[in-house]
């Protein structure tokens, strides 16, 4: 019957600490978009024309990092 008084208030004090936490989490704006992570990870536009461009000349010639002469 001691433990119930230390675990009622430790666990009131936890339960205040998790609100805080999450009012802040919804605050800084991590719950803003849900489905913009779960569409960017399908679409392969996330390299631009010259990038692909580059990739390509990168990888058909020479290793990167090599020196041509």
């Amino acid at each position: 019957m001691d433990v119930i008084y230390a675990l009622i208030p430790s666990m009131i004090f936890i339960g205040i600490v998790l609100v805080v936490i999450l009012f802040w989490a919804i605050k800084s704006g991590q719950f803003d978009d849900f489905e913009g992570d779960a569409h960017r990870i399908l679409m392969d536009d996330d390299l631009l024309p010259e990038k692909k461009t580059n990739l390509i000349k990168n990888n058909s010639g020479s290793e990167a990092g090599e020196n041509k002469e």
